[in-house]
C-alpha cells in the first residue's frame, strides 16, 4: 500500500519541482531586493554623522551631539541616541547593546529564507532528477514501440531539473555571502562606535 502510494507519487515527475524552484527563485530576489531598500531606507548619512561624532570625540558637548543625531536616521543614529538618552554611564551602555541586539535582528530578517534556499537548492534540483528517472524507466517498462524514445526524453527532461537548481542555488549562495558581509561590517562599525562614545561619556562622569 505504501510503496503503490510512494511509486504513485515518484510517477508525478519533475514539473513540480522546477515550479518549487522558481517560487524558491523569485521569493529570494524578493528578500534580496526588500533588503537592499531596507539598508539604503536606514542608512545614516556619512557626512553629517561623522562630522558629529568627530565633534563629541574630540571634547564637544554631550547635548550638542544628542541634538546633532536627534536629526538623523538610520541604524549608527538610533544606537547612539538611545545610549546618549539614558545620560547614566553604565545604563548608556546597556540601552546601546540592547539597541544593537534589536537592530541586528531587523538588519538579518531574510537571510535564513534565502541561507535556506541556497543550501537546499541544489538537493531539491537533484531530487526532481531522481523523480524524473524514476518516471522514464517507468516508461521503459511499459514496453512501448517508443519507449525507448521516451526515456531518453524523460532522462533529458529531469537533468533539467538539477540544472535549473543550479541557477536557483548559486545567486541565493552570492546573495547570502553580501547580505550576511554587509550586516556583519555595519554592526561592527556601530558596535566600535559604541565603545568610543562610552569611552567619552566615562571620561566625561570621571
Amino acid at each position: 500500500m505504501l510503496e503503490k502510494a510512494m511509486l504513485n507519487f515518484a510517477l508525478l515527475g519533475a514539473t513540480w519541482v522546477l515550479w518549487l524552484l522558481v517560487i524558491l527563485s523569485l521569493l529570494c530576489v524578493a528578500v534580496g531586493l526588500e533588503r537592499v531598500v531596507y539598508f539604503v531606507v536606514n542608512r545614516t548619512p556619512a557626512g553629517p554623522f561623522e562630522a558629529a561624532v568627530g565633534r563629541y570625540l574630540s571634547g564637544g558637548s554631550r547635548d550638542d551631539f544628542e541634538g546633532a543625531l536627534s536629526g538623523q536616521k538610520g541604524v549608527e543614529a538610533r544606537v547612539l541616541l538611545a545610549g546618549l538618552r539614558a545620560r547614566v554611564v553604565a545604563a548608556s551602555q546597556h540601552a546601546m547593546q540592547g539597541t544593537i541586539l534589536f537592530e541586528r535582528l531587523r538588519l538579518e530578517r531574510g537571510l535564513l529564507i534565502i541561507g535556506t534556499v541556497a543550501s537546499t537548492a541544489a538537493f531539491i534540483g537533484l531530487f526532481g532528477t531522481v523523480l524524473g528517472i524514476i518516471q522514464a524507466f517507468h516508461d521503459l517498462s511499459l514496453e512501448s514501440d517508443d519507449s525507448a524514445k521516451m526515456v531518453m526524453s524523460g532522462i533529458s527532461e529531469a537533468l533539467v531539473s538539477t540544472a535549473v537548481a543550479l541557477m536557483v542555488a548559486i545567486p541565493a549562495v552570492v546573495l547570502y555571502n553580501f547580505l550576511t558581509r554587509a550586516v556583519k561590517s555595519q554592526l561592527s562599525r556601530i558596535e566600535s562606535l559604541a565603545e568610543l562614545v562610552v569611552a567619552r561619556m566615562r571620561a566625561e562622569a570621571g
